[in-house]
C-alpha cells in the first residue's frame, strides 16, 4: 500500500511538472499570455498542493490539504467571476469554515502519544468564545485538562500546582485568539504542536534533567492564533 501511494504521488508530481512545461511552451509559442494566465489560475497551485498531500498521505492527514483546496477553490471561483463582490466579504467566513474542517480532519498528535498520560479528568475545562479568561491553579494534584479559545484570550497559571504522579497532559486550541500557559521553572515541558497561519511558542526555559520535578505534555493547536508557554 505504501508503494502504491508513493507511485500515485510520483504520477501526480510528474503530471504537474508536465503541465508547467506545457504552459511555458505555449507562452513561448505566443499561444497564451503567461502573465494573464498566472494571474487567473494561480489559485490552482493551492488546489494541486492540497491534492498532492492527500494522495501522498493516503488521505490520512486530510486537514491541511482540505484547507488549501477550499481556499484555492474560493480564489479560483473569484477569478472566474463566479463569486462577485469584494473578496474579503467572503474570505473571512471561508477561513472559519476551513478552520472547522481542519479541526475535524486534522491528524492526531503523535510525537508523544505513547508517553503522555490520557486526559481522564479535565481540571481546566475552559471553552471561551468572544471573551477572555484568567485562571490560576493551586492544586496539589493537578491532572491536566483542555482549553479552547475562539476570538478571545486565555491565561492559565500553573506555577503554584503540583502534578499527579509528576506528569500530566493539557490540550490547548486557539482559533483567532491566544492562550498563555505559565508553568513552574522546574517542570519539563514537551510540546506537540500544529498550526495554520498561527504559531505555538515554547518560551519555557529548559533546565538540566537532574533538576526536573515533573513533566507536562502540551498538545497545542493554533489556527490564526497563538499559544505561548512561559515560566
Amino acid at each position: 500500500m505504501n508503494h502504491f501511494r508513493t507511485y500515485q504521488g510520483r504520477i501526480f508530481s510528474g503530471l504537474l511538472i508536465i503541465a508547467i512545461g506545457v504552459i511555458f511552451l505555449l507562452a513561448n509559442m505566443d499561444r497564451l499570455d503567461f502573465g494573464d494566465f498566472i494571474s487567473t489560475y494561480w489559485p490552482m497551485i493551492l488546489i494541486f498542493i492540497g491534492l498532492w498531500h492527500l494522495l501522498s498521505s493516503g488521505f490520512r492527514n486530510a486537514g491541511f490539504p482540505l484547507v488549501l483546496i477550499v481556499v484555492g477553490l474560493f480564489f479560483q471561483l473569484n477569478n472566474w467571476d463566479v463569486i462577485s463582490g469584494s473578496v474579503w466579504t467572503y474570505f473571512w467566513p471561508l477561513l472559519i469554515i476551513a478552520a472547522g474542517l481542519w479541526i475535524i480532519f486534522k491528524p492526531k498528535h503523535r510525537v508523544f502519544s505513547d508517553k503522555a498520560p490520557e486526559i481522564k479528568s479535565d481540571d481546566i475545562g475552559a471553552f471561551i468564545i468572544f471573551s477572555g479568561l484568567k485562571r490560576r491553579f493551586e492544586s496539589e494534584k493537578f491532572r491536566g485538562g483542555k482549553a479552547t479559545v475562539i476570538f478571545g484570550g486565555i491565561d492559565l497559571d500553573l506555577t503554584q500546582t503540583k502534578l499527579v504522579d509528576n506528569q500530566a497532559t493539557v490540550e490547548l486550541t486557539a482559533i483567532f485568539g491566544g492562550i498563555n500557559l505559565f508553568v513552574p521553572r522546574d517542570w519539563k515541558v514537551v510540546v506537540d504542536s500544529s498550526s495554520i497561519l498561527g504559531g505555538v511558542d515554547d518560551k519555557h526555559s529548559p533546565i538540566p534533567a537532574t533538576a526536573v520535578q515533573a513533566t507536562l505534555y502540551v498538545k497545542a493547536t493554533a489556527i490564526l492564533g497563538g499559544i505561548d508557554i512561559k515560566n
